[in-house]
């Protein structure tokens, strides 16, 4: 494994394998190494770690601004953060213990690669939006910056975005800059029980619409709303609010009665794990034998397809978040089918987005991981892959290209 220290030993090694022909497998943590294809590329590949990139740069709590190595460990950037009162609005997941992990060995810049948000993302942003700037090496073996304090590239390209999911293809990162917001004084989740995924929607949407300033809304069916919130026999319609206590009371007294029908207070004792609990998928943790897969959709069409998976795989587990925007779903195996319901899934989404969390090798060899992009806009990532890593050095074939 090759682990460089500065940017000047690995703008090195990257010209090194440029000239030669190699490709460079990246990764921070390797917590997520089991997101995405399998390589697919006859050529060298030597596993390159960032995770010696791993300190505080720069912590400016008044500026709400936070820079560090990508490869900090994420449980390490939370702490700093709380010590100040501050948090990540986007609420980055923990998804190692999905891939058999410890949990808490991600790191802040696989959170970035792979643009992971939890359930606040409905309400706070992706992690796009709070990604400032950076400091990376290019396929040439350059080094650059981009954002934060410095000028927009003149490409016009806002380059923070661009490599926020990239999943290690354009760049490889040195330095990231992300914005730091504080962290609420409390939080309430208020639960519905007893709905139809169709009439949680409603409430979703109307939360969310509302002027109480929801944070996150989720519907757990009834066997997955049992396994995280004690007592709990039906399934479970959840709106969180956040802030100070008295605002917090005030709104959730508010939203209760323009809902109406019956709605239980969980308390932040409840919350705080459960929320966590959901942007880590905790549910589908044990559910070894299961593909996992995390469908991106309009939110009103989420209930629709939850309901259509549950009629036709019975033994399937998921529930949405994202007021019905993203749906998470473990389907066991099932008799003739070898590409982990793929076909199933992709014939049943109208304009979404399915990517395959977790699945065997022979799978993940053989199925596009990703939702397969459109020709345009898979033309466009050629056309930035030749831009930025013109000998395809950086994770060939993660993404496609």
């Amino acid at each position: 494994m090759l682990t460089p220290l500065t940017a000047a030993e690995l703008a090195d090694l990257v010209r090194g394998a440029a000239a030669s022909g190699d490709a460079l497998a990246l990764h921070s943590g390797n917590s997520l190494a089991g997101l995405g294809p399998l390589p697919t590329s006859n050529r060298v590949h030597h596993s390159l770690s960032l995770a010696g990139f791993d300190t505080i740069i720069a912590y400016e709590p008044e500026e709400l601004v936070l820079t560090v190595g990508p490869g900090i460990p994420l449980a390490e950037v939370k702490t700093l953060l709380a010590g100040r009162g501050q948090h990540l609005a986007f609420e980055p997941p923990d998804w190692g213990p999905l891939y058999g992990q410890p949990a808490g060995i991600g790191t802040l810049g696989g959170v970035i690669g792979a643009a992971l948000a939890g359930s606040r993302r409905v309400s706070a942003g992706s992690a796009r939006d709070h990604m400032l700037g950076f400091q990376a090496v290019n396929g040439r073996g350059e080094i650059f910056k981009a954002g934060g304090r410095v000028v927009k590239n003149v490409t016009g390209y806002d380059l923070p975005k661009l490599v926020t999911g990239a999943f290690g293809t354009l760049v490889a990162l040195t330095e990231v800059t992300v914005k730091v917001v504080p962290a609420p004084e409390t939080v309430e989740t208020l639960m519905l029980p007893g709905l139809p995924p169709k009439r949680a929607t409603e409430i979703m949407s109307q939360a969310l619409g509302s002027a109480h300033e929801v944070g996150a809304a989720a519907y757990l069916p009834a066997s997955v709303a049992r396994d995280l919130i004690p007592g709990t026999s039906d399934s479970a319609t959840l709106i969180r609010l956040e802030g100070f206590a008295p605002s917090v009371a005030a709104r959730a007294t508010a939203l209760t009665s323009e809902l109406g029908g019956a709605v239980d207070r969980l308390g932040a004792a409840l919350s705080r794990p459960l929320w966590q609990g959901l942007s880590d998928a905790t549910p589908l943790v044990g559910l070894h034998e299961d593909c996992l897969w995390r469908i991106s959709v309009a939110p009103t069409e989420g209930a629709a397809l939850l309901d259509a998976v549950q009629a036709a795989r019975p033994l399937a587990t998921g529930w949405l978040d994202w007021g019905g925007g993203l749906v998470w779903l473990g389907l066991p195996p099932h008799p003739g089918e070898a590409d982990g319901g793929a076909a199933f899934l992709r014939g049943l989404i109208r304009d979404g987005h399915a990517t395959l969390v977790r699945a065997p090798d022979r799978i993940r060899s053989s199925v596009p991981v990703f939702q397969p992009m459109s020709p345009a806009l898979a033309a466009l990532a050629q056309r930035l892959k030749a831009a930025f890593d013109p000998a395809a050095v950086f994770n060939p074939g993660r993404l496609g290209v």
